[in-house]
């Protein structure tokens, strides 16, 4: 077994494009040049405060022209062909480029890029900043369809390697306060594309989410999570549990499947983690996704989102963990946010979290015993 390599391309209109070949990879180390011709990228987007919560909304219209659904000859994911002009000119084990049509950046420096914290954090009527920042796509196979849950195992390690070299680059670039790594998947999520990927989002602002959280950290204390983490592993939602890392269904879940996987130790982001964490994690994390498949006849639809601590602020009691979620409250049935959910973010749980743990844990085991990692 070698090691994962990486190798950093660009694309014809200057944006970044990084290949990350597994350990175990057969692909050979040159790679082709992108010989399109592009259009210019499109200019960054605003962000409009919305003064009656203080949110900032990125108003980014470029995203409308952004592909949907199309055929498999025509996968913008996949390796170019002489028929299909797409984003990645060479075979790949896992591909990292910047989005086309990104909701934050290009642009990391602009007279009217946010100030800081503060400034994001001031409520007037009519404010506008511009949207810095960067997104980036990440493939984990050339193949036209699957998830994460679909790869193997040494691929698993190759996605989470390069989960753990973005979140340190782009914690680094000017204009940056979170990194969030998610993979949304299925039509029923709002997929456009089939093709088995996730996204990076660098945002100029801590998350309304993650302030959430940090409010949570100040009232509770510094040890919220690891609280958090004694109190599900002496529960009966307990799911998996390795020597870093334990998965369960939290004690107040609001979707009809939801899953926390969270490290043992306090880790801020994927950069922080050991080579020994990230191995387990493959595993365990493979585990879990083929076991959420196996709930019932067909493919799950998710979102796997992994929360990590903003990067300058609270970086020793903000743990990285996942947050799976999914809508899928019976096997023809979705779970849809309402007026209560959507309008006051007053949520209804439809399943017990106990029983959700039950049938989740029988699944995982049919999906071991079917398909071992």
């Amino acid at each position: 077994m070698g090691t994962i390599t990486k190798r950093e391309h660009r694309l014809a209109d200057g944006r970044e494009l990084i290949y990350f070949d597994d350990a175990d990879s057969t692909l050979p180390a040159d790679r082709a040049p992108d010989l399109r011709e592009l259009d210019p990228r499109p200019q960054t987007a605003r962000m409009r405060q919305d003064p009656l919560t203080g949110d900032w909304i990125s108003i980014a219209a470029a995203r409308q022209n952004r592909v949907v659904l199309p055929p498999a000859e025509l996968d913008p994911l996949a390796p170019q062909s002489p028929g299909n002009p797409s984003e990645i000119p060479s075979d790949y084990d896992v591909a990292v480029f910047e989005n086309r049509s990104p909701s934050f950046g290009p642009v990391l420096d602009d007279p009217d890029a946010p100030r800081s914290l503060a400034d994001l954090a001031e409520v007037g009527i009519g404010r506008v900043r511009t949207s810095v920042g960067r997104c980036e796509v990440v493939c984990f196979s050339s193949k036209h369809t699957g998830a994460f849950g679909s790869i193997p195992a040494s691929r698993a390690r190759t996605v989470i390697e390069a989960w753990a070299d973005r979140t340190a680059a782009l914690s680094a670039m000017d204009g940056i306060q979170q990194v969030f790594p998610f993979e949304n998947r299925g039509e029923a999520i709002g997929v456009t594309l089939g093709h088995p990927h996730g996204q990076i989002y660098a945002y100029p602002y801590i998350t309304p989410r993650t302030q959430r959280l940090l409010a949570s950290v100040e009232s509770y204390g510094p040890t919220l999570f690891g609280d958090i983490l004694d109190f599900e592993r002496a529960g009966e939602r307990m799911l998996l549990a390795g020597e870093h890392w334990s998965a369960y269904v939290p004690f107040a879940a609001r979707w009809p499947i939801e899953v926390h996987l969270v490290p043992h130790r306090q880790v801020p982001d994927f950069a922080a983690t050991t080579d020994a964490e990230r191995d387990e994690l493959a595993m365990l994390y493979l585990r879990l996704l083929r076991g959420v498949d196996r709930l019932y006849d067909t493919p799950t639809p998710y979102i796997a989102a992994w929360h990590q601590a903003p990067v300058k602020v609270h970086r020793d009691d903000v743990r990285l963990h996942l947050q799976l979620t999914s809508p899928r409250r019976a096997a023809d049935k979705l779970k849809f946010l309402a007026g209560s959910e959507a309008a006051m973010g007053a949520w209804v749980g439809d399943v017990p979290p106990e029983r959700q743990a039950e049938s989740l844990r029988a699944a995982i085991a049919l999906a071991d015993k079917e398909n071992p990692v």
